[in-house]
């Protein structure tokens, strides 16, 4: 069929909506509702699709659209719940369980007949987590089974005045709910407020007198303090006292109308920083080796079972900046130095990494050369992985990965994917050439030709595609919470094989005869010279491009994506 994508912004749901239908053989067009009505309009008429899908709608499809089309919209509720913040009310709620409705579009909000319903557990993640983890399986799951349905003609979407349907209506989940206590909210409210908005729309605060919004949330069982006061600062993260604890906060928002020049997410420590030089926050270390028994947030940890070494990371958003590429790093280094024979990389749910931190980049007083700072780093940590010759290295995507972050993956010897994520390996929407050695690890894994239609057509490949074209090596069918088990025990059989000696042994030749042919030196310099000359060039449409991504302003960028009918990614 002719499927027309109709969304919000090209998130990560409507990414992975798109990249399964085109595995399904269907062709998927997408356009951006942001861009305004008329463009809905225009590219329903100029596509004549057989079916609109709306993965992630935050404002009502155009009456003459819907009536002319059958529009099938996803709402991130069970059936007959109904409102705009149907995830913000599970989260505060504690719900067990939840679910997705794919129902059609009529004039009432949410109100239209059902033609599928998937349920998911909720589990005590941050509200981003769950959305790209459990609701997005069940998602996708039910888009599939609605499609089917509508594509067989038999079946009769049920209406929602059905007797089995209950109707809810839940308001917005406006600010004032969100509001922490700090003198008494004990610490399981507050990580429960801070998880509900982690990503968007933020908790808003006061820290320094100025007006801030909180993003993410992680207890701490040591520190403690007077309600409200600033304890210490770790990996660009934040410590604040709760009434009986106290919790960490990796990321702060200005507001916009703050004065602040840089009004978008961005590590705590450094807006504080921003706002006060004088700021003297301790910091509190936490060694790679966290005793099991500790309960408090690092991005980075490592651990040993037998024979087998676990390097975990977990960044906001995936974003890795100049001071998470070089303290990852070290890690690694810290890692091989450790009598291990697998090495896997990765955390146990949520992205794997996106590349150089642009957020970062964009409030820097330099962009450009932050830019170049960020990207050496990212080298300098996939160049380590791609010279380690001693043992086998596994890449573990729990997540999403894009750009930089899949070419860190693909420096592995085995790319191992959770079925549910979704591949970005290009970086030409962001008006980049691209680094992290790609030109060596892209084309020896998928070929030449493929190498360059992915970077140039910059299409999302879902894992099941990514593992037929030979860009992920094993599809890890769990689900997000079962994961990481699911790896180590895949890892221990792996560094348990009788042949594995051999493996490593012809790992290393193979690296020692591709240096021979041309070296990794080689790859790394002609790559960075092409980078440099857009970094450094003012009129270079990367430097638009990063500050309308990070700032959520229009960029002018492509419109409509689409893929021909059956094209395997």
């Amino acid at each position: 069929m002719n499927i027309l994508l109709v969304a919000s912004a090209f998130n990560s749901l409507t990414q992975r909506v798109y990249a399964e239908l085109s595995d399904l053989g269907h062709r998927v067009d997408v356009v951006l509702a942001s861009q305004g009505d008329d463009q809905v309009r225009a590219a329903a008429h100029e596509l004549r699709p057989e079916l609109v899908v709306a993965p992630m709608l935050r404002t009502a499809l155009p009456e003459d659209v819907w009536r002319e089309h059958t529009c099938l919209i996803v709402h991130p509720g069970p059936p007959g719940d109904r409102g705009p913040s149907s995830l913000d009310w599970a989260v505060a709620e504690r719900a067990a369980q939840w679910g997705v409705t794919v129902l059609q579009a009529e004039a009432a909000m949410d109100a239209g007949a059902v033609w599928a319903a998937e349920p998911f557990p909720v589990t005590p993640v941050g509200k981003s987590d769950l959305y790209r983890g459990e609701v997005s399986d069940a998602a996708v799951t039910a888009v599939r089974t609605a499609v089917r349905r509508y594509a067989e003609g038999a079946y009769k979407p049920r209406p929602q005045t059905d007797a089995s349907i209950s109707v809810v209506w839940r308001d917005v989940f406006r600010q004032e709910r969100r509001r922490i206590d700090w003198e008494r909210d004990d610490t399981e409210t507050v990580l429960r407020k801070l998880r509900g908005a982690d990503s968007q729309p933020g908790v808003r605060d006061e820290l320094l007198g100025r007006e801030v919004f909180l993003h993410g949330g992680h207890p701490e069982d040591l520190l403690r303090g007077r309600p409200g006061d600033l304890l210490a600062r770790r990996a660009g993260g934040v410590c604040r006292a709760t009434r009986d604890g106290a919790v960490w906060i990796p990321e702060l928002r200005p507001r916009k109308n703050s004065g602040d020049p840089a009004p978008f997410r961005r590590p705590a420590a450094s807006v504080l920083a921003a706002w006060e030089p004088g700021l003297r926050l301790p910091e509190s270390d936490a060694p790679l080796e966290l005793p099991p028994e500790r309960r408090t947030w690092t991005d980075i940890r490592y651990r040993q079972r037998g024979d087998v070494g676990f390097l975990a990371f977990s960044f906001p958003g995936g974003a890795m900046s100049t001071d998470q590429c070089r303290r990852l790093l070290a890690a690694y280094r810290f890692a091989l130095s450790r009598p291990t024979r697998v090495l896997v990389l990765g955390g146990a749910r949520g992205f794997f990494s996106n590349g150089i931190h642009l957020n970062v980049v964009e409030a820097a007083p330099d962009p450009a050369e932050e830019s170049w700072t960020n990207l050496l780093a990212m080298d300098d940590l996939v160049e380590a992985v791609l010279r380690t010759t001693d043992r086998l290295v596994v890449a573990a995507l729990a997540g999403n990965a894009a750009a930089g972050g899949v070419m860190l993956a693909l420096a592995a010897d085995e790319v191992w994917c959770r079925t549910g994520a979704v591949l970005n390996p290009h970086y030409r929407r962001m008006g980049l050439y691209g680094s992290e050695f790609w030109t060596y690890s892209l084309p020896r894994r998928v070929g030449p030709e493929r190498a360059r239609r992915l970077t140039t057509e910059a299409l999302p490949v879902s894992a099941a595609s990514a593992e037929r074209t030979g860009l992920v090596d094993r599809l890890v069918a769990a689900a997000p919470g079962d994961f990481a088990p699911e790896v180590e025990r895949l890892a221990a059989g792996l560094a348990a094989a009788p042949g594995l000696d051999l493996r490593i042994a012809d790992k290393a030749a193979a690296r020692a005869a591709d240096e021979r042919e041309r070296p990794l030196a080689a790859h790394r310099e002609a790559e960075l010279a092409r980078m440099h000359a857009i970094f450094f060039d003012p009129g270079a449409p990367y430097h638009a491009l990063r500050s309308a991504f990070v700032r959520k302003t229009p960029s002018g960028s492509p419109r409509p994506l689409s893929a021909p009918a059956g094209d395997a990614r």
